[in-house]
Parts: C-alpha cells; sequence; structure tokens
C-alpha cells in the first residue's frame, strides 16, 4: 500500500520540476483528446500537482482527479482549475468506486507505484461504462536489474517510493486479464521509457 509520506515530502520540488520529455508528454495529451467526447466523465488518479487535469478538463463534462498527498492536491488547487474540475485527497486503492461511474479513468506514472496494480486495474475496469476507457501511462521496471538492487536501500532511506515490479508484456496481460481491449500501444524511444496504453472496456 502506498503512503502519502514520501509524495508529501517531494511535492513542491516536484511541482517546480520541468517536464523531462516534452514532446512525448504532448503526444500522450493528443492521444487521450483525441478519444474524449465532451459529455464524458473522467477519473485520474494519481495526478500530483494537477497540470495534466487542468489541460483535459476542458474537454470533458466533469473531471475528478484524486492523489494520496494532500500537499500535492493543496498545490493543485491553488492553480487556475477549471470549474468542471475536482482535485481530491484520495488512495484510489482504499477509495469506493461505483460500478459504472466513469466514461474514461487515467493513471498517468501511477500503476507501478501501486502496492497491487492488478486489483487496481481490475478495479478501474468495474468502474468504467460499457466502452469505458483507460488510459494509463506506466514505468515498466520489472526488467530493470541495477533498480531492483538499489531501490530497497532507496526505500529505507525515504528516497524511493514502493515500486511494484513487472514488464510491458506483463502489464498488456494484467490489462486484458481484467478483461480489456488494448486499443492504443506506444512507448518513445529509450532505456527506461512509459508504456503508454490506451485500453477500452467491451460494449456491454
Amino acid at each position: 500500500m502506498q503512503t502519502a509520506t514520501f509524495w508529501n515530502k517531494i511535492a513542491d520540488k516536484y511541482a517546480k520540476d520541468p517536464i523531462s520529455d516534452v514532446a512525448s508528454y504532448e503526444h500522450k495529451l493528443k492521444l487521450t483528446r483525441d478519444r474524449f467526447r465532451p459529455d464524458m466523465t473522467v477519473l485520474e488518479i494519481a495526478c500530483g500537482t494537477g497540470s495534466t487535469a487542468i489541460l483535459h478538463a476542458p474537454h470533458v463534462a466533469n473531471y475528478l482527479a484524486v492523489d494520496i498527498s494532500d500537499r500535492m492536491i493543496e498545490i493543485a488547487q491553488a492553480k487556475d482549475v477549471p470549474s468542471n474540475l475536482t482535485f481530491q485527497v484520495a488512495n484510489v486503492e482504499e477509495m469506493p468506486l461505483d460500478p459504472g461511474s466513469f466514461d474514461m479513468v487515467q493513471a498517468h506514472s501511477a500503476l507501478h507505484l501501486l502496492g497491487d496494480p492488478k486489483a487496481t486495474i481490475e478495479k478501474i475496469y468495474g468502474t468504467l461504462n460499457p466502452g469505458g476507457l483507460f488510459v494509463s501511462s506506466t514505468a515498466c521496471v520489472g526488467g530493470v536489474w541495477w533498480l531492483k538492487l538499489i531501490a530497497p536501500i532507496g526505500k529505507a532511506l525515504g528516497k524511493f517510493p514502493h515500486l511494484s515490479w513487472f514488464t510491458e508484456d506483463e502489464l498488456r496481460k494484467m490489462m486484458r486479464d481484467a478483461g480489456f481491449e488494448i486499443v492504443e500501444d506506444w512507448r518513445p524511444k529509450g532505456k527506461i521509457k512509459a508504456l503508454f496504453l490506451i485500453v477500452r472496456k467491451p460494449e456491454a
């Protein structure tokens, strides 16, 4: 289970850090927006300081963005927030999600930080309407042997968050096992780059 302590500690620095790969970030924004409808209800989990939510919210009807860190949410709420966007402190692994509550769920740089990503993917599947979309960008570090060596030390020193270890193929399998069909599969070039997926819950 992830905890807020680490993320509260780094929130102010996180808010000031520039995007490391602007071209890839903007490509992901476009791929997501191409799937928007103006009547959509969207949930974003692990929204951080809310930059992506603020960019996306004007394109849909209602947008709920949550993060486990109250400091991250405090920073997000201090920004120029669209009227249809709500920021809330919540842990996706614990928060109740009613069936058929959302048309889209987004999780950017999030699934690899959860205690049980498989269970969360299944939970997201359940909360989506038929035909609903799950958009994720995930660092799949299961095959990065040197990171497995240093991560426990970094976590013990408070420098690393919890990491769940899975490969890109294992993430794709978790999506399919939950019932999703993959409709977008993209990864920028580089040694450790996030896998961007858009998956769909089949129509009833």
